[in-house]
């Protein structure tokens, strides 16, 4: 999922092609066209927008696989093109486009929004342009770590840590209480603070707090900084070591030698490096880690993993004369059914159910449909129940 930074990025490129432009022409699938001149761009956190001239204005949530294309730009980070085929690459409009936007004047600038899993979210917020953070969805997200510098402050981290009984990673990823951290974005931090993912929030220090804090910022300035460029940022970062879980011939190590491992904090799969970030508090219970080396084994081949023999089951005290039949089962699967006298019996009307219930208690108990639920003073009442 864009992150932050991706954010970022994708807002530096709005604000180069977009600002000043007057739309033309919008195209979009089963919604009305919007028209008007684009005043600026701006994000918080996962979410960025279109101020327009005059309401409604456009805001945008790239979801899981959400990105906007830019006719002409590459806009993408790199390992979303490292996704791509070569032939999706020139392609216009872009598959999974969901609406496009074309500019007025010289040069003429496209614009599409795409996402192929869907879960991107586009909205028209009808307010003055200086209010759109103050409106929904924005105004329910917390601070973002590098617009918000006057909001996101030690003391406001400090507040928010002490009165929840979270795992740290899971307080990180929740957009309510700060904008734009998601997944790589929190281990990266928690590694450079050297904190462990499960630890409590509430059973932080305030020398640990004021750690986090400034890795908080340190993080995402950077990755802002560099448009999310991951070729971009530091060597020493977990986050160019932190895809190979699962991957053959990738590292399992840091440059310094630390073992990478995984366990799951917040519903999310964490990486994170052991030997240097240690519990110093309480932790969430029942997390199970997983280092990237037993990742990466080779499931066993199918059929390869022997089976147990099954277990004989216990005689049952209710129904002995049915085991004794199962145990001639083998003799008596071969020969044909003799209860089938009840049928022609029942067909030719010369039996009542009475007399065919004589004759079923009279023939052996062989053949593959046995039952001795017939036997018993109750029998008439179970003979009617079979039936």
């Amino acid at each position: 999922m864009p992150e932050i930074a991706e954010v970022a990025r994708i807002v530096h490129f709005l604000k180069l092609t977009l600002v000043g432009k007057r739309i033309a022409q919008a195209s979009a699938i089963d919604d009305s066209n919007v028209f008007g001149k684009v005043i600026s761009a701006g994000s918080q956190g996962k979410y960025f927008w279109l101020t327009l001239e005059k309401p409604p204005h456009l805001v945008m949530h790239f979801g899981m696989t959400g990105w906007v294309h830019i006719k002409g730009e590459k806009t993408a980070y790199t390992n979303y093109y490292k996704k791509m085929k070569e032939s999706d690459l020139e392609q216009w409009p872009p598959k999974f486009w969901k609406f496009q936007i074309t500019t007025e004047g010289d040069p003429e600038v496209e614009v599409a929004f795409t996402d192929a899993r869907r879960f991107g979210r586009v909205r028209l917020v009808d307010c003055p342009g200086d209010d759109i953070r103050k409106h929904s969805p924005l105004v329910e997200n917390g601070p973002d770590p590098v617009i918000d510098k006057d909001r996101f402050t030690e003391e406001y981290l400090q507040k928010k840590m002490k009165t929840r009984h979270v795992p740290i990673k899971a307080l990180l990823l929740d957009q309510t209480m700060i904008s734009g951290i998601g997944n790589w974005v929190a281990d990266e931090t928690l590694y450079q603070a050297k904190i462990h993912p499960e630890q409590y929030c509430d059973d932080f220090n305030d020398e640990e707090i004021s750690t986090l804090y400034q890795n908080i910022r340190y993080v995402c300035q950077t990755a802002v900084d560099k448009l999310g460029d991951s070729d971009e940022f530091p060597d020493h970062w977990l986050f160019n070591y932190r895809w190979g879980k699962g991957a053959k011939d990738t590292a399992t190590k840091l440059p310094n030698g630390e073992k990478l491992a995984f366990i799951t904090v917040g519903g999310r799969t964490s990486c994170y490096a052991p030997g240097v970030q240690k519990k110093t508090g309480c932790v969430a219970p029942g997390m199970k880690e997983e280092t990237v080396e037993s990742a990466k084994k080779d499931p066993p081949k199918k059929g390869s993993v022997k089976k147990e023999a099954p277990k004989p089951r216990k005689p049952s005290r209710k129904a002995p004369q049915k085991i004794k039949d199962e145990e001639q089962s083998d003799e008596s699967d071969t020969e044909p059914p003799k209860k089938k006298i009840r049928s022609k019996a029942l067909d030719k009307g010369k039996m009542n159910l009475s007399t065919v219930t004589e004759k079923i208690q009279e023939a052996p108990a062989e053949g593959r449909r046995r039952s001795t639920r017939l036997s018993g003073k109750s029998g008439d009442a179970q003979t009617s129940s079979y039936w």
